[in-house]
Order: C-alpha cells, then structure tokens, then sequence
C-alpha cells in the first residue's frame, strides 16, 4: 500500500488545546514524520469544554447534543480546523490527503456501552476540502470493548522502529494515564492505569487558579502524605485486569482536601506515578519505560517513575520521538487504517473479542 500524508488532529482530556501532528504513512509502518502545531484553547473555550463534560453523563445517546454539548462541539471544530489552517499556512508546499480527527472526549462509560466524542467531522471535511475520519472509538466500544487506549498499534509502530530487542511500555500521560505493554515478540497489552495529569490540574486550578502544575513546582516543594495516598490507592478499580479504561472524572481529590497545595500536589503526583507502575507490572512488566504526553514534562513525575519502575525510564524525546505530538500522530495512522479496513483494536488493547476497524470517513 502506498504511504499517505496525513494530518492526525488530537484534544486530550486535559483541555489545554489542539495538537496536530503530519504523519506519512501506509497504516502500517511510518515513513516519516511530518511538521506538528500546537493551538491553545481560550479560557473561554476551556470553561464552555468543562460544562460540556459537567453535561455529558446525563446523556442517554451519545449523539445527543443538549446545549452544553451543542455549543462544545462548535468551538472543538472551529478550533480544529484553525489549527489545521494555521499549520497548512505554514507548510504551503504539503498536500494532506487524509485528516485523522479524534474530538474532545466528554464522557467515558464503556460499561454503559457508551463513548461521547465531540466534534463534526463532515463540517470539518468541508472546511478543509479533505476527507476526515472521525468517530474512532464508537465502533469498539458496540462490539464490547474498553474503546480506549486507541494508541497501541501506533505504539507498536514506534517500537519496530527502534529496533529494541526486549519488551517496553509506552506510558501516556494526558488527563488520564494509559500504557501499552510490547512484548518482545510484538505481543500487545494495554490500558489505562488511573489519573495522569487530570487530577493534579483541577486541584491546582482549585487552589490557585492556573492551569496546571507548570514544570512540577507546587508537587516538588511539597510531600507526600502517605494517608491520603493510601486512601487514593484504595479503590478497587486498580486491582481489575488489563484491557480497563477510565472516564477522565472517576477519582476525587477528596483525600488531599486538607493538605497544602504543595503536599496535595505532591501526593496526587505520587499517585498518578504509584498507579502508573502499578499497571506495567499487572500487564507483564517490561525491560524499559518510555514516557509520552505532557506527563513527561513534569519533573516530579519522572523522578517519581525513575525511581519506583525499577528498569530504566526515558522520554518519547530521548527516542526521538515527539512527546507532546504521539497521540496526534497515533490519528493520522489510525486515520489510514480506518481507510484502509485494518484492526484500530484488539483482545489485549480493549478487550473487544476480535480485531476490530472503526471509524466514519466524511467527505468533502
């Protein structure tokens, strides 16, 4: 099959922009990587997205679109196709032939057989006069799987092209973290391992009224409370078996609600590390630990990670991979294989019963 230029568009549970990221590739392995943009959302933008995930579990049908929802999905597209613009703009000489667009995940709840993703994909298709694949985690969830992670077969791209001869997983740490265990022998296991930055966010944001924990600053002048992170650890979602995923919003910060902000960082650090270890080694463990999304430019995190995986731990960056750009290039692959019939999913990734395609094509 002949490579294609695709542009793979990803907003993570984290809420803090669009990523686009250009990926030349087959579906199948990756040829080369392309140029890559990031687009803020407004604080504006941000506060309509938050009501719009305060809306979406009330849903009874994932196509519902209540006001909340309604005015959500306006700004994710037109914030989309920004982006796109901006990036064409400024790379005038490249053609897309394929857009890979995921949305903005507002509710989780395989359990419920439901996955809400906002943002059009035939207004967008027409915007940009490329054809768009969108809605990539519906499908896997009808036939009974997780729906999330979607990344691993991009993962597994990766890893072929580092030619590494043991196992390694690839930590993803957005609003929630995940991993993708790759055996040595191209085995794939995966899942989500419980928060990743979506915690420490809403807590900072709480108590200070920033985004985030810039650079890791509150949670390294604080310490970790070993009550409340043991209250954290306690729930029994962390002892069920890998294929497992999550809603961005399933933990509270409850137990650091009396700390400082520095010890509740710290602790709320500790714990989105703790879980992260704690689901390499329930999915098999690995010989090395490689760390993407913007978990990976939290200092503590990866001290934290360094400290406790016992085997050697790196970022994407150290690979020369793009840790801030992995998920964008994950829908540009995925876009292709979508268009091209292959497996988005699999037993071990989602615990859908058989390998599974996805996604809708909207054409300009």
């Amino acid at each position: 099959m002949a490579a294609m230029t695709v542009l793979g568009m990803m907003s993570g549970t984290s809420t803090d922009g669009v990523d686009a990221a250009v990926l030349v590739t087959d579906g199948q392995s990756i040829t080369a990587f392309g140029p890559r943009l990031f687009r803020a959302y407004t604080d504006m933008e941000r506060s309509a997205l938050r009501a719009a995930v305060a809306e979406a579990p009330t849903l009874t049908d994932r196509a519902e679109r209540p006001p909340a929802l309604a005015k959500a999905e306006r700004i994710v597209t037109d914030a989309h196709a920004a982006a796109a613009e901006l990036l064409l703009r400024q790379n005038p000489a490249m053609k897309i032939e394929l857009v890979g667009f995921h949305g903005q995940t507002v509710f989780h709840a395989p359990e419920r057989g439901m996955t809400v993703q906002i943002g059009d994909g035939p207004a967008l298709a027409k915007h940009l006069g490329v054809p768009v694949v969108h809605d990539l985690r519906a499908n896997d969830v009808a036939a009974g799987g997780q729906g999330a992670p979607l990344v691993p077969v991009y993962h597994r791209a990766l890893f072929v092209r580092t030619r590494f001869s043991g196992s390694m997983a690839i930590v993803n740490i957005g609003g929630v973290a995940n991993i993708t265990r790759i055996g040595a022998d191209g085995s794939l296991a995966a899942g989500d391992t419980g928060p990743g930055n979506a915690l420490i966010d809403d807590f900072v944001r709480a108590r200070t009224g920033r985004a985030m924990d810039a650079g890791g600053t509150l949670a390294a002048a604080g310490r970790v409370d070993a009550a409340a992170l043991d209250a954290l650890l306690a729930s029994p979602w962390f002892a069920r078996p890998f294929p497992k995923s999550l809603d961005r919003n399933a933990f509270s910060a409850a137990p650091v609600a009396d700390l400082s902000t520095e010890d509740g960082a710290a602790t709320l650090a500790a714990f989105t590390s703790r879980t992260i270890v704690k689901g390499i080694v329930m999915a098999g463990g690995a010989d090395r630990v490689v760390v993407a999304g913007g978990g990976a430019s939290n200092p503590v995190l990866m001290h934290n990670l360094a400290a406790e995986a016992g085997v050697p731990v790196a970022s994407a960056a150290d690979l020369g991979w793009s840790p801030d750009f992995l998920e964008a290039e994950a829908f540009a692959f995925l876009a292709v294989r979508s268009l091209r019939g292959l497996p988005l999913t699999f037993p071990g990734t989602t615990g859908v019963p058989q390998p599974t395609t996805g996604g809708l094509v909207a054409r300009p």
